[in-house]
């Protein structure tokens, strides 16, 4: 007999009464920890580096803020207000470990420690890291002293990363920028230009070169990098992701990313 002839389905309007189910609960996706991240809507690169750069078991939950494309140090600067707010929307019922501000420029111009209480005053039951944070942490990591450094940017906001860098206690022995003043325009840079580019600016007595910026794709083409110079490479959403993943307590090698990711130590 044709079961389209015998089938009996609801009519509308029937009150559902839903029998009684002994439900099996288990881990959620982030059974290892979860991250949250603070990412400007312009970003193009950010969060597919974020997904890449993210080991199995380790949930992630993003936020953008609004801002302008262009990227310079007043509109930099305007994101601050906009951080408390990002970060009281990131699960807030489920508070991950740690929430970072994932702008390079925008966490030097603002300030770390800026950065960081305006996101736990929306955030106060995670801890707070900024994207330059975690390059600190993953250029001490390495032991380097004497860096050059490349970014996209204009020399306006460069001027200021500098002096972030020196008071960090780098030395920097070069520093060039693309002068790039479009956020979605950076995230169009063929990674094999970024290459030829940071193999350009490197220097002999250079102990590491620093790739600067949330939103170009550096991330490609690190260990090619490190294969010509023979040298450690760090990016910022390399750096990011490694110092954030260790903050927790994940010391997961990811294969792919350089040297950093063999660094297998915790950081406070």
């Amino acid at each position: 007999m044709d079961s389209e002839s015998t089938a009996t389905a609801l009519k509308k309007g029937t009150i559902i009464k839903s029998k009684s189910w002994d439900i099996r609960y288990g881990d959620f996706y982030s059974h290892r920890g979860m991250l949250g991240f603070i990412v400007l809507a312009t970003d193009l690169v950010m969060e597919d580096n974020i997904i890449r750069l993210t080991p199995e078991g380790v949930g992630i939950s993003i936020n953008r803020i609004p801002c302008k494309t262009e990227v310079n140090n007043t509109y930099l600067k305007q994101q601050l207000a906009m951080l408390p707010g990002s970060a009281a929307m990131i699960q807030p019922d489920q508070p991950p470990a740690l929430i970072c501000y994932a702008c390079t420029s925008g966490s030097i111009l603002n300030g770390e420690q800026n950065c960081m209480e305006a996101i736990k005053a929306g955030a106060p039951n995670s801890d707070a890291m900024t994207l330059v944070t975690g390059v600190v942490d993953a250029i001490r990591t390495i032991g380097a002293k004497n860096i050059v450094v490349g970014t996209p940017y204009l020399d306006e906001v460069n001027s200021v990363e500098l002096d972030f860098l020196i008071d960090a206690g780098f030395n920097v022995l070069d520093m060039q920028g693309l002068n790039v003043s479009d956020g979605a325009e950076m995230g169009r840079i063929d990674p094999k230009f970024i290459k030829e580019f940071a193999i350009s600016i490197d220097r002999p007595d250079a102990d590491c070169i620093f790739i600067s910026c949330g939103g170009i794709r550096s991330i490609d083409v690190i260990d090619e990098i490190e294969e010509v110079v023979n040298k450690p490479v760090i990016t910022s959403n390399q750096a990011m992701m490694w110092s954030c993943l260790r903050r927790i307590g994940i010391t997961d090698n990811l294969k792919g990313y350089g040297r950093l990711f063999k660094r297998d130590i915790h950081l406070n």
